[in-house]
């Protein structure tokens, strides 16, 4: 029995960010000086990112009077805790995730009341009652659809909530799972100027994404999947509860990491997706250089990435949503047929691959 993703849609809160307008504001945030700041600003500019998506509208405003999250003061001062950060996510995050499903199931034959299960999936905020309840009392679904959340697996996540929608509609034949992914990554900017808060500032944008994933023969097929952990990367990204929202370690090393563990991994992905016969590939675009090192690494033409770099370009890496983001515009491309290999990556160093047909 064949299940599959017969449906995705997607959201994102208020109106796009220009990067510019962003690398003005943490230019102001770091209190950097002009040589600091023209640093910045090409940072920016060559990071593939023309705009991001944010729950908060601070980003882009020019003066810190117009403020509405953060402190109306130069230094930021005094600067957001984690409780706060939390707050705006049960306020925003419920909505951004009905706004996905209902745009999901549009696409589908599929109600509301048909989804038999639901699992959430987000490393950017928690609560309980969680969001799950909130998104079941929003879609009125039935108080006995069972529920899961992953929580903290970062960037690869989305592969995770595949997989189990998965394993549920083989178990479950006439399961119907709606998986929802929603990233408020923007909440926990960190204003200290350090490597690590600046990197992640720089890519990171908020969104949502839901998936239907139910026996179908349309849409893309689940054929099989593969985790590994590259451990010479487990001290250069990984992810934490701090005092001022959660903090990122993301180093540049994390590009040549990949590069170098997609290569010593090619036999064991030719014995399990006959590699070779692959010819689309859905990349969790992380930034510019992932991209460019994942495609250099297994040999490919600089096309593959095509919508990887569009999704990246328009909305930053909204970390477990990006890769739904990639899927559904690759699931609208009437040229892509057969099989698609997905890649995603995160704290670990975690490889995840999903092999589709669509």
């Amino acid at each position: 029995m064949i299940s599959g993703i017969v449906s995705i849609g997607v959201a994102n809160p208020g109106n796009p960010i220009d990067q510019s307008a962003i690398a003005s504001f943490m230019q102001k945030a770091h209190q950097l000086d002009e040589v600091e700041s023209r640093k910045l600003g090409f940072l920016y500019r060559k990071s593939g990112i023309s705009s991001r998506y944010s729950v908060l509208s601070d980003f882009e405003k020019s003066d810190p009077k117009d403020f509405s999250f953060f402190p109306n003061s130069k230094d930021f001062e005094p600067f957001p805790g984690t409780k706060a950060r939390m707050e705006v996510f049960r306020q925003t995050a419920p909505n951004l995730c009905e706004e996905a499903v209902i745009n999901c199931l549009s696409k589908s034959d599929v109600k509301a009341q048909e989804i038999t299960h639901l699992i959430l999936v987000s490393c950017t905020g928690m609560m309980a009652p969680g969001v799950e309840l909130a998104l079941m009392k929003s879609l009125k679904l039935d108080d006995a659809v069972e529920r899961y959340c992953v929580h903290f697996m970062g960037c690869y996540a989305a592969f995770t909530g595949l997989k189990l929608a998965d394993k549920i509609v083989k178990a479950e034949p006439d399961a119907k799972v709606m998986l929802v992914c929603v990233e408020l990554c923007t909440l926990h900017f960190q204003k200290e100027y350090v490597e690590d808060n600046i990197l992640a500032n720089s890519l990171f944008g908020d969104g949502a994404a839901a998936a239907l994933v139910m026996r179908s023969e349309k849409g893309l097929k689940i054929k099989s999947y593969l985790s590994q952990v590259l451990r010479e990367g487990e001290e250069d990204m990984a992810w934490g509860i701090g005092d001022f929202g959660f903090e990122m370690r993301l180093s540049k090393y994390i590009p040549t990491l990949l590069d170098q563990g997609i290569g010593q991994l090619k036999e064991k992905f030719e014995q399990k997706f006959k590699l070779s016969t692959v010819d689309n590939f859905a990349i969790h675009p992380g930034g510019k250089q992932i991209l460019q090192k994942v495609q250099e690494a297994f040999g490919l033409k600089e096309s593959v990435n095509a919508h990887a770099m569009e999704i990246l370009k328009q909305f930053g890496n909204m970390s477990s949503v990006t890769i739904l983001f990639v899927l559904e515009r690759m699931m609208r491309d009437e040229q892509i047929q057969g099989n698609i290999l997905s890649m995603g990556f995160g704290p670990g160093l975690t490889l995840e691959t999903l092999l589709l047909e669509k």
